[in-house]
């Protein structure tokens, strides 16, 4: 039995050389990602079932009289049979690509074990598939592991042999024959069979380390150029921004030259064929111009294909990479090479992942550039609705005073050019320093007390060492407003407002309150959240305020409203300390 036992381990050798061999085959790495169907796993077992019948011929052939080390088999006579390795290609493929593969590939190699012959054909032939099947079902327990492990391999190959001793024991004959055989060839196949399983799914395991390292690598080069372009690229497709990526492209992916295209010219080219290639020459090759319409990578070779006409050209292969932006292609990233075999899975792999990282980052930077665009148009939108609101109510006040006092309403007139070209100003930025909305807020004031004579008075107190802090324009002269027409307006003297501006560690609080009516309570909750055009309502200036405030300050610069108890509203809100500049 040691001896048998040793020239198994031989075999065994042999058959794991060949299962190295197996992890090298494209078709193997798709059943190790699972890509399953009906086609697949036909071939796969048709794979397992091979290897099957290979360890079937590694096996040896046992007679009652000793054992025959040849290593070709021939068919069986009655009292022979043979000490083999058929399961472990049979147990593998139930492994990995379950029930139905393993019964596959059990099915072949069962068959042409059978064939064979030998008193214990029958259930010899029976016991693989049934193997191939029990390994697949076994594996569902352990589906969340890629590959299943070699020690849990080690262990389901233990039982694989032990099945097939049981039905031989149980369905052949003569009875002293069987016992004799299985005391014979049982430990030898069980040990060779269960750490040939264990080292096959360790290969495996080996050959996904080494194809993820491999990934892995390809990713952070391609992560690294992505990274060292993309500054240029993002300022957009020029002959500058271009001769500097392709440059950076070139030391990186190890190309022989790298050019850059936009849709409808040479940007760049770096590298072997300068002399001959332009900046500025037309597209003109059909690869181009598929690259172009498809938006897919392609890849060519031969100086006509490329569109070189030049006979010395060392540029004789290539991978057009489309550079996309907001789904539509830019231009073309092209990497050269000298002959069309230094293109491999590598570079394919380096060109994808460089066209989809600058790809997706270009189409971001976009997106970004577009929401910026937005959100100041919105701003200007909502700017745009406050002041025609203020205008149309002192054209009017001036269309009355030109009547009863004319030399006050060309006094107002004037102011009221004051006040514009100072809103001309403001509105043309995004944000202002306090100082300057203050002053913004004193020449509406001035208007204010022409129109409403001894109506209200308005006090103002600032702290000092807040005027350069930034906020956005237009925001307190609405608010003082809104006090005015709706907290004021059933008061016909002595109505007082009160803006206090107060800086805090790392904000500026304001607080506008006045003496009058207040707000209704059940609006409360509402103010500043949606535009209220009723006239109790406070109007869409209030509600513009908030979003703009929210919009360029953040959710924590929103306006508070209340009722104070004495009587009249109470309004605040905080601007965070961001930056300061002078005025």
């Amino acid at each position: 039995m040691d001896n048998l036992t040793l020239l198994l381990i031989e075999r065994m050798g042999i058959l794991l050389t060949l299962g190295f061999m197996l992890t090298r085959i494209p078709l193997f790495r798709q059943l190790l990602d699972r890509e399953l169907h009906v086609g697949t796993s036909v071939a796969f077992s048709m794979m397992f079932g091979l290897f099957g019948v290979a360890g079937t011929y590694a096996g040896v052939v046992v007679h009652e009289d000793g054992y025959v080390p040849s290593f070709w088999i021939f068919p069986l006579s009655g009292d022979e049979i043979v000490a083999n390795s058929t399961l472990v290609g049979v147990v593998i493929g139930g492994l990995l690509g379950g029930p139905m593969v393993g019964m596959g590939a059990g099915i072949i190699a069962g068959l042409h074990l059978y064939d064979l012959g030998g008193f214990a054909a029958l259930p010899m032939g029976l016991s693989v598939p049934l193997t191939g099947f029990l390994a697949g079902y076994v594996a569902r327990f352990f589906s969340q592991e890629r590959v299943i492990s070699p020690s849990k391999a080690l262990f389901i190959g233990m039982f694989a042999p032990v099945i097939q001793m049981s039905l031989l024991l149980i369905m052949s004959g003569p009875p002293d024959l069987v016992r004799t055989m299985v005391n014979v060839i049982g430990i030898p196949m069980v040990l060779t069979n269960s750490i040939s399983i264990a080292i096959f799914t360790t290969m495996i395991r080996v050959a996904l380390q080494e194809e993820e390292r491999s990934a892995a690598l390809e990713a952070e080069r391609s992560f690294t150029i992505a990274q060292r372009i993309l500054p240029q690229l993002k300022m957009g497709l020029n002959p500058q921004t271009a001769q500097a990526a392709a440059l950076v492209l070139q030391r990186e992916a190890k190309a022989i030259a790298v050019a850059v295209t936009d849709r409808e010219r040479l940007l760049a080219h770096v590298g072997a064929g300068t002399d001959h290639h332009a900046p500025g020459e037309p597209i003109q090759s059909d690869l181009d111009r598929r690259a172009m319409a498809s938006g897919c990578i392609e890849k060519g070779h031969g100086r006509e294909l490329l569109g070189c006409r030049q006979k010395n050209c060392q540029l004789h292969a290539a991978i057009l990479i489309p550079i996309k932006e907001g789904g539509s292609v830019a231009g073309l990233i092209k990497l050269y090479f000298r002959r069309p075999q230094q293109i491999g899975k590598v570079q394919e792999a380096l060109a994808k992942g460089l066209g989809n990282l600058i790809s997706n980052q270009l189409t971001i930077s976009l997106a970004e550039q577009m929401k910026g665009l937005m959100k100041d148009a919105e701003l200007r939108m909502l700017q745009a609705q406050i002041h025609p609101h203020f205008l149309f109510n002192t054209l009017n006040s001036i269309v009355t005073l030109i009547r009863i006092d004319p030399k006050l309403a060309r006094h107002m007139t004037i102011q009221l050019g004051v006040f514009m070209r100072f809103n001309l100003k403001l509105t043309s930025s995004a944000q202002v320093t306090v100082g300057q909305e203050l002053e913004h807020l004193h020449a509406y004031l001035e208007i204010i007390r022409i129109r409403f004579s001894e109506q209200f008075a308005v006090q103002t107190l600032v702290d000092p060492g807040v005027e350069d802090v930034l906020m956005p324009p237009g925001t307190l002269q609405p608010l003082i407003e809104n006090c005015i027409h709706h907290g004021l307006r059933d008061m016909g003297a002595g109505g007082e407002i009160r803006l206090c501006v107060q800086r805090q560690p790392t904000a500026v609080h304001f607080t506008i309150e006045d003496n009058g009516r207040g707000f209704p309570e059940e609006l409360l909750p509402l103010l500043g959240k949606i535009p209220m055009e009723r006239k109790e309502g406070n109007g869409i200036g209030v509600h513009n305020v908030n979003q703009r405030l929210i919009s360029l300050q953040g959710p924590d610069a929103q306006l508070h409203f209340a009722n104070r108890p004495e009587g009249g509203a109470l309004i605040t809100f905080t601007i965070p300390i961001k930056q300061e500049v002078s005025a």
